[in-house]
């Protein structure tokens, strides 16, 4: 399971800091013996270093006080790096990253690592310390990571909760949410199936599936664009060309024009075809999101439709 941002988490002190050889026993072994340590054995020389430690910043501050990293400088802090080399403590490259509980070495790494795997390690090492991440936490961790365009960083953690927790719905919906950033839609078609009935209505699972059944509709309608707007100049009262014509126009993310379509579909025959431009806009509303501009917008014209 991994481990980083959690937007919701409280603001407290800092667990990252700078330390030295003076204040090794304090800002490591002592703090051990409450939460995790992690100590990042660094050299301004150091490439791969550049790009570590700002990983392992981010992911110690997402884990919301459950760990912390002391950052030890190996060339300021010479004395120190012996006496860790005569302990056993491999110091010979750097960069080094040394995890300390219970003032105990739990576990280490060398090399810079992808910020993935940095989010594995410190999910080892808080099971470990008897300190596994909450569901919620790792839902912040995922949403953040889907926003931040890392896509399949967002999958792996949504995958492992989801695996952890077969009925959560947030976590099944954020997998198959991951897949669609991923290009992967016929994947994400089927862990929307594979749903447990318990969940299967969810609101995410099923604006997801909307999404994912409009976006299929839409290509194929797609192709036919101008060949719906000739019909309708043709004959206004053609409502399949109408109700296509709006398909397409959400496939273009037009949701305006695509609302707009529909409604007037409902304004000329609201009964043709069983409904099927109320039911086609109740498709959209679900798809887009229930507080989108579109939906609110288009909600108080149907309304209107049906209430005069």
């Amino acid at each position: 399971m991994d481990v980083i941002l959690d937007p919701a988490a409280p603001a407290g002190p800092d667990p990252v800091r700078d330390g030295d050889q003076k204040t090794f026993m304090q800002d490591v072994i002592e703090a051990s013996r409450l939460v995790p340590v992690l100590v990042d054995f660094w050299a301004t020389w150091c490439g791969p270093c550049k790009t570590l430690t700002p990983a392992l910043e981010r992911a110690v501050r997402a884990a919301g006080g459950r760990v912390q990293l002391v950052k030890i400088d190996i060339d300021k802090n010479k004395q120190l790096v012996a006496q860790l080399t005569q302990m056993g403590l491999p110091m010979q490259s750097v960069p080094t990253v040394a995890a300390f509980w219970q003032g105990q070495i739990a576990d280490l790494f060398q090399g810079a690592l992808p910020e993935s795997e940095i989010r594995k390690f410190i999910e080892n090492l808080l099971k470990v310390a008897g300190g596994q991440m909450p569901s919620a936490d790792l839902l912040a961790e995922a949403r953040a990571m889907l926003e931040d365009g890392d896509a399949q960083g967002a999958l792996e953690v949504y995958a492992g909760l989801a695996q952890q927790e077969p009925e959560n719905a947030e976590a099944l919906a954020g997998l198959a949410r991951a897949m669609l950033a991923l290009e992967q839609e016929d994947q994400a078609w089927g862990v929307l199936e594979s749903a447990p009935p318990k969940i299967a209505g969810h609101a995410e699972i099923s604006a997801l599936r909307a999404q994912i059944e409009l976006a299929r509709a839409g290509r194929e309608a797609q192709s036919g664009l101008a060949g719906f707007e000739a019909r309708l100049a043709a004959d206004p009262d053609d409502h399949e060309a109408r109700i296509e014509l709006a398909t397409a126009f959400n496939a273009q993310d037009r949701r305006t024009e695509a609302a707009d379509a529909l409604l007037e579909a409902i304004r000329r025959d609201r009964a043709w075809n069983d409904e099927a431009a109320r039911k086609k806009l109740l498709q959209f509303f679900e798809a887009w999101g229930m507080v989108d501009p579109a939906t609110l917008k288009a909600r108080r014209g149907l309304s209107a439709l049906l209430f005069r």
